[in-house]
């Protein structure tokens, strides 16, 4: 193994002050190197890592704490601690491991990995895949529900879906069926920015 590094980016993990503090203790159980600080946006926590001094930042949305930004690791222990937390909190995630020329890439909804891609060089190839188990009742449910924080939830759901579609229907060559997908795309990322509001 020449090379090993893991990214973590587009982290959808929310906290209460409590999982943050647990997390805090559990590095410094782990024998990391790390100080904190907090002010009226962010909650922020710098891990030596090595040379690397690698900072957390959760923003904070009222009284709970999400977690924002790109994170690169070659720390291993750093990488289970970072899974562990996304499952553990039931997040959503992309992971990018970098294995020499090799890419493999996991979506993970609500702490589990729904879809594995490996990619070596122009060769893309999906691994895993879950199946949906979503229910129609619970779509319904959550389309009739005037809370837009579950709209929300299924907006992210229905983004990931169409992602995958557009995916498949670009190695296939399918430029129609792309530009509609495109579209959709265009709706819900319009109605997704809504709900941010």
């Amino acid at each position: 193994m020449k090379s090993y590094e893991v990214e973590f980016c587009n982290l959808e993990l929310r906290f209460d002050r409590r999982q943050i503090q647990q997390f805090i203790k559990y590095l410094i159980h782990e024998g990391f190197s790390l100080y904190w600080s907090e002010n009226d946006t962010y909650f922020m926590i710098s891990i030596r890592s090595g040379r690397k001094l690698i900072k957390l930042k959760f923003q904070r949305m009222g009284e709970r704490f999400k977690l924002v930004g790109t994170y690169s690791f070659r720390d291993e222990k750093l990488m289970e601690i970072m899974e562990k937390m996304i499952g553990d909190t039931r997040g959503h995630a992309v992971v990018k491991r970098f294995r020499d020329r090799q890419i493999t890439i996991e979506n993970i909804m609500f702490g589990e990995i729904i879809r594995t891609v490996e990619i070596n060089g122009m060769e893309h190839k999906v691994i895993y895949q879950k199946e949906p188990v979503i229910t129609l009742e619970s779509m319904l449910e959550a389309y009739r529900s005037t809370r837009a924080e579950e709209r929300a939830r299924v907006v992210r759901l229905e983004l990931d879906y169409e992602l995958a579609v557009l995916h498949e229907q670009l190695a296939k060559g399918d430029k129609e069926g792309a530009e509609k997908t495109k579209k959709r795309l265009a709706e819900l990322r319009k109605e997704a920015l809504e709900l941010e509001l």
